[in-house]
């Protein structure tokens, strides 16, 4: 696997008191000897018919925004260096967010993104359009940050699936568990490994008319049987103790939030995939219900070989001309 020497952090308010992202991802920084750019990307739309009532041309206010947040990020930067870790900052003017943050992260060479997850009022950490669409394009692992808790020895899930029913690519597993081992191995903390065994034959076969329902339980059996098989071989090879490893006979969607809660996880990892014959990453109804459901930080990782989906280019800024006027109803 390769080494994270480069972390780009998305500062989503350079303006917040508290930085509770920032901080954790120094300290992964300072264990793993990595450098971080931190990165802010001015997105929100300029009006041209508002400039003549602030005074302010829009290359003044270019530099302004600019200067104001950089100011703010280099506070961060000082932070961090000051905790030996080598900082850097920029600010850029792009849109969307999401797109921006990974122009950033390929432009500085970063093997890590970590994002902070936008807040909900009333449901706590929700998962938002650019926490989505960040998830689907960036071609480096993203980390998710959902918990403002400090890591004190971290325990790290890996969610992997052996038998690859979920049409997930044979060598992401390994991925999942290298990117998992790593971090739990850099913040001295324990990585347990699971899998929800939950067979594929049931979706298969149901409502066909030539397999009864003694064929079909000996077919879930014999698959169940199996998977557990390819299991316990996974997680022996990758060193995993038997106390370590969660094999659950339900649907991810439920399986993942389960163990993560009954282990006390600090960190899932998790794998993401592109359906077949579409060149978009899935992140579908299940994965949804997954990373809605956990309340701990996620750490989610892509097949080898996985391509940005942006533009090389920064958009700049939005600017948005005056808005006609319309008449008012009869």
């Amino acid at each position: 696997m390769k080494a994270i020497r480069k972390i780009l952090v998305a500062v989503k308010n350079p303006d917040a008191r508290r930085q509770p992202g920032v901080d954790k991802a120094i300290r992964i920084a300072k264990t793993l000897g990595a450098a971080v750019e931190l990165f802010h990307a001015i997105s929100t739309p300029v009006f041209l018919d508002l400039q003549p009532l602030t005074g302010t041309s829009i290359a003044e206010l270019k530099r302004e925004s600019l200067a104001k947040r950089q100011q703010r990020l280099d506070l961060l930067v000082a932070r961090a260096r000051k905790l030996g870790v080598p900082a850097s900052g920029a600010v850029e003017w792009d849109f969307p967010p999401h797109e921006a943050i990974v122009r950033q992260a390929v432009s500085v060479r970063a093997d890590l993104v970590i994002a902070e997850c936008h807040e909900g009022k009333r449901r706590g950490w929700l998962m938002r359009l650019t926490d989505w669409e960040l998830l689907r394009a960036s071609p480096m692992p993203v980390l998710i940050m959902k918990s403002h808790k400090p890591w004190r020895r971290p325990r790290v899930l890996a969610a992997i699936d052996p038998s690859h029913a979920h049409a997930k690519p044979s060598g992401l597993d390994t991925r999942i568990v290298a990117e998992g081992n790593l971090l739990a191995t850099a913040l001295r903390g324990s990585l347990h490994l699971m899998h929800a065994n939950y067979p594929s034959v049931i979706g298969m076969t149901l409502g066909d008319p030539g397999i009864d329902a003694v064929t079909l339980a000996a077919s879930y059996d014999a698959q169940k049987a199996q998977d557990k098989r390819e299991f316990e071989a996974f997680a022996a090879a990758a060193g995993i103790p038997r106390a370590r490893r969660h094999l659950v006979d339900r649907s991810p969607a439920d399986a993942i939030a389960v163990v993560a809660r009954k282990v006390g996880a600090d960190f899932v990892v998790m794998g993401a995939v592109s359906r077949s014959g579409l060149k978009r990453l899935f992140i579908g109804d299940t994965a949804e219900r997954v990373l809605n459901s956990l309340s701990c930080d996620v750490l989610v990782v892509k097949p080898a070989h996985f391509q940005k989906r942006v533009t090389g280019k920064p958009r700049g800024m939005r600017v948005i001309g005056p808005q006609p006027i319309l008449p008012l109803p009869a």
